[in-house]
């Protein structure tokens, strides 16, 4: 059973949530994530560009470690969350800004 680090967000510093955010990739998986519940790895992937498996699982990474995702386990699947509120709280309005300029 894959264990994955989620940190706390109070220890999350802001380079590390604008690094996570700055790249088009994972601002896409974000913004997808934040129109769902929650999605599989592989429906989390940007419809406009194919992402390597690989790439996918670092994009991932890297989200979850400036504390932007959360990722479980349902069955055989990964289901990825964003930690929308949890987020707000430790950075409040950066979400917004960025999904709103992302468009």
């Amino acid at each position: 059973m894959p264990r994955f680090t989620h940190p706390r967000l109070e220890d999350v510093p802001l380079d590390l949530a604008l690094h996570a955010l700055a790249d088009t990739n994972r601002l896409a998986i974000v913004a997808r994530l934040a129109a769902a519940t929650g999605l599989s790895c592989s429906n989390t992937t940007p419809c406009d560009a194919p992402v390597p498996k690989s790439t996918l699982s670092n994009h991932l990474k890297t989200l979850r470690a400036a504390g932007l995702i959360e990722t479980t386990q349902s069955g055989r699947e990964m289901i990825n969350v964003l930690r929308r509120a949890e987020f707000d709280r430790r950075f409040p309005g950066l979400l917004d800004a960025v999904l709103a300029n992302a468009a």
